[in-house]
């Protein structure tokens, strides 16, 4: 275990801001993350792959922490389930990989979403019908300021769309996430009520029920290809805002003005509505303020044309933000974390 200082953070943010940490530490195991932070560093930011992250400054002050934790183990199976703990710095697409080749199931739909175990803990990741909570059995977490472990079950995690309790405002920054289990099945039963899924199956002929796990991986993955940007060219976070949810009379009155809006029902009778749709109408896909741009094929990603600092891609956020409150009174809510 190393303390970096002024360290380049360039390749640990996919927005690919240049930024450099006063200190940075990768930590092996729960006691070495102890003894980084028994001196009461001033400021501290744990990461995790970087992929929701954008950086404010040119420098953080303070120490930035990354789990080096990569461990995969196999608490308990059955015929139906499988019991799996995974280190907090498991890069999440090898995980989902690794599940697929032991015969664990239900995490292909989140297949090559950026980001490590840990971090998809926090943010509740989700793609195609899926979010990462709805496997997860619990949490192990270590207080960054009282240096107190807690294991929160999944109840106590609070899940819900593109958010946890690690996400809330009393708790935010405030853990770093040691393990996380997941509660997996033996059994292949794919997801594939989403629009996209059902679309492309259509389109390339196939069968519901000749899907392998396999080859549900691989569609997911030619999917994802095909909309988002690769972050190791064009420098982007994925999806920047969240899709916004909003209550039935408001949906309503959008629809009676707007009768191509997309829209999905979600819970408590309330409707969630596509951001991107809602960028687009407003004549953002494809436009560019200053360094940074509205992604040509999905709008829902801002990207980095080339030397775009954090403060460029924070105004065309606002900008985006702005045109869209003004014509449809909706407020988006950037899912990307922003470090000032």
């Amino acid at each position: 275990m190393t303390i970096l200082k002024d360290y380049p953070l360039l390749r640990h943010n996919t927005f690919g801001i240049a930024c450099e940490a006063e200190r940075y530490a990768e930590y092996g195991s729960e006691e070495e993350l102890r003894q980084l932070l028994a001196e009461r560093p001033k400021r501290v930011l744990h990461i995790g792959g970087g992929s929701n992250l954008l950086f404010l400054k040119p420098r953080f002050e303070g120490l930035v922490l990354h789990s080096g934790i990569r461990t995969v183990e196999l608490l308990s199976e059955t015929e139906g389930e499988a019991l799996v703990r995974v280190g907090g710095g498991y890069v999440w697409d090898d995980l989902v990989s690794l599940a697929i080749s032991r015969g664990w199931h239900g995490l292909e739909n989140l297949s090559l979403i950026p980001g490590e175990a840990g971090a998809a803990a926090v943010q509740n990741i989700g793609a195609y019908g899926r979010e990462a909570g709805d496997f997860i059995e619990e949490v192990e977490g270590l207080s960054l300021e009282t240096l107190q472990s807690r294991t929160f079950s999944r109840s106590e995690c609070a899940y819900s769309y593109r958010s946890s309790l690690f996400k809330t405002p009393r708790e935010r920054g405030r853990w770093a996430v040691i393990r996380v289990t997941f509660r997996l099945s033996k059994r292949f039963a794919p997801r594939l009520d989403h629009g996209g899924l059902q679309r492309e199956l259509r389109l390339r002929g196939i069968a519901e029920a000749s899907l392998t796990p396999e080859g549900l991986r691989s569609l997911v993955i030619e999917i994802r290809r095909s909309k988002l940007p690769d972050a190791a060219v064009t420098g982007n976070a994925g999806s920047f805002f969240k899709n916004p949810v909003v209550g039935r009379a408001q949906f309503e009155r959008l629809r009676s003005e707007y009768p191509e809006l997309p829209h999905y029902e979600a819970e408590e009778g309330r409707v969630k509505l596509p951001a991107a749709w809602l960028i687009e109408q407003c004549g953002w896909k494809g436009r560019a303020l200053g360094k940074a741009a509205v992604h040509s094929r999905q709008a829902l990603v801002l990207v980095n044309l080339g030397g775009a600092t954090g403060e460029e891609v924070l105004a065309l956020c606002r900008a985006v933000q702005a045109d869209v409150s003004k014509r449809f009174g909706i407020a988006l809510e950037p899912e990307v974390n922003i470090i000032a």
